[in-house]
């Protein structure tokens, strides 16, 4: 009943976005009964290297408006997801090649762009944005990555830089965490406020 709760605690804050991971090694893994939650707030299942049979199947059991692809998956995996939004997950620590997002840019609609770890997600640490003052491509992006309360002043700086021009959405999570899949409500309004996402 907590995390049924706490789901729609989050959701009460009106975000873009709100993922459940459905990857069995995590320890957020979600095997419950999403609440209903309003319409306006897409749901997004997050993935890892998972059957594209799996995947349809969550999508139609939970209602999932999006994926998000945190393994190897390929661009034909990718063009085969219809009818949801598909984030492709690229992970970097001080360089990238940005070459290899180019096969995927007619079949993803988002990119998003994490810290490299031992975990496909969830690290908790901050990568080098600079990176992204390379980005060569149009299509909107993520920004995660051991995303907390203290990078609140470094993500002012970085949407003000060129290489924040096509950064869509800041995606947060361990960050804001109690425990695994529970979040901090207290932190996370307070995250909100002072970005002032809402102005």
């Amino acid at each position: 009943m907590k995390f049924k709760d706490n789901i729609e605690a989050v959701a009460s804050l009106q975000p873009d976005f709100l993922g459940f991971i459905f990857y069995d090694k995590s320890a957020r893994n979600f095997d419950s009964i999403i609440p209903d939650i309003p319409t306006s707030i897409k749901k997004v299942g997050v993935f890892v290297d998972e059957t594209l049979e799996t995947v349809k199947e969550k999508i139609e059991k939970y209602n999932l408006q999006a994926v998000q692809l945190h393994g190897q998956e390929s661009p034909e995996f990718c063009a085969a997801i219809d009818h949801v939004e598909v984030i492709k997950v690229f992970s970097i620590k001080d360089e990238f090649n940005f070459e290899v997002l180019q096969p995927y840019e007619a079949v993803c609609d988002y990119f998003l762009f994490d810290t490299k770890g031992k975990l496909p997600g969830g690290n908790g640490f901050t990568f080098n944005w600079n990176v992204l003052k390379n980005y060569p491509s149009t299509k909107p992006y993520f920004l995660s990555g051991g995303i907390g309360l203290y990078e609140i002043e470094k993500i002012k700086e970085f949407k003000e830089s060129p290489a924040s021009n096509y950064c869509y959405a800041i995606d947060v999570n361990s960050k804001f965490e109690i425990e695994p899949g529970l979040k901090n409500i207290e932190k996370l309004k307070k995250f909100i406020t002072q970005l002032s996402f809402r102005t």
